[in-house]
């Protein structure tokens, strides 16, 4: 569920969960939900306004910064996606080499709607590269914004890719850590495969931490996501090592701050920010006229 919630988190600031709202009044039936829809539409647009605009404002107001001269602390990076040499990282759907991806797997119900049934992101890491060095990005945790995405249907199952593919523009805001030692060469593979025997070694812990259905046993998902949380810990642990092993590394913001990935220009990203905000102040205050004269009506 963690991952699920990764992957719609930010469909809030473009409105997603107001077409949800209004699904929701519509089913109800009644004319007494509207009023109330209204209400929660209001108070989200007024949250949602503020998250975008203080996305906006650090988009716009942080300068951009070169891999080889950026302070350490809170920056913004532009440049272009890179594999990691020896750390090939390959979408689940389609096969395709990558630097990221987030997948959904959905299986239409017998009253014709939709089901969610797998879904997940990546979180190996990959290049950030301009023309004075290179970066390694660290995705876990990040909003990962206009990335290339395809939806296609297969008998009743409908599959949602998207993908950040090697050489394309790469914007990222994140926190930036860097040191002058020399750089380390991690088998993340065999690393993995060995942390995942450990944890079969002792058969009761693994079965309560990954045996989300209780059944005794883990089933293809429940192993599925056991190999993704030792990656993940692999990964967190190799971001360690490479901070002190002479490599600049971009991650989460340890201060709550947003940690950005982007596939798109840093002045259409502030652009399209500023445009949302605009548009859910409009509606923060549409919405909360039209449900104030709608309760007083109803009175």
């Amino acid at each position: 569920m963690p991952r699920t919630f990764r992957q719609f988190r930010t469909a809030w600031l473009t409105g997603g969960l107001h077409v949800l709202i209004v699904f929701v009044a519509i089913q109800a039936e009644s004319t007494r939900a509207w009023p109330y829809a209204l209400a929660a539409m209001c108070a989200l647009s007024f949250l949602a306004w503020m998250a975008n605009y203080r996305r906006y404002r650090q988009v716009n107001d942080l300068p951009t910064s070169k891999v080889a001269s950026a302070a350490q602390g809170y920056v913004e990076l532009f440049g272009r996606s890179a594999q990691i040499d020896n750390s090939p990282v390959v979408s689940p759907l389609t096969s395709l080499p990558c630097c990221w991806y987030r997948y959904c797997i959905e299986r239409r119900t017998g009253n014709d709607n939709w089901q969610h049934e797998d879904s997940g992101e990546s979180v190996a890491h990959f290049l950030l590269v301009d023309d004075t060095g290179e970066c390694v990005i660290s995705p876990d945790g990040a909003e990962v914004l206009y990335a290339r995405e395809n939806t296609w249907t297969r008998g009743d199952r409908r599959y949602t890719e998207s993908l950040i593919l090697a050489d394309s523009v790469l914007y990222a805001l994140g926190e930036f850590r860097t040191s002058s030692s020399t750089v380390l060469e991690l088998d993340k593979n065999r690393e993995i495969s060995d942390l995942l025997a450990d944890w079969k070694r002792d058969q009761p812990h693994l079965i309560e931490r990954f045996d989300t259905n209780r059944d005794g046993a883990l089933d293809v998902q429940e192993w599925e996501a056991a190999r993704l949380e030792a990656r993940r810990q692999v990964e967190k642990e190799h971001a360690q090592t490479r901070a002190g092993a002479g490599v600049h590394l971009l991650l989460q913001p340890r201060d709550g701050r947003v940690f950005i990935l982007a596939a798109e220009l840093p002045e259409k990203i502030g652009r399209r920010f500023a445009v949302w905000s605009g548009v859910h102040m409009a509606f923060f205050f549409a919405a909360g006229i039209a449900s104030y004269f709608m309760f007083t009506g109803a009175r």
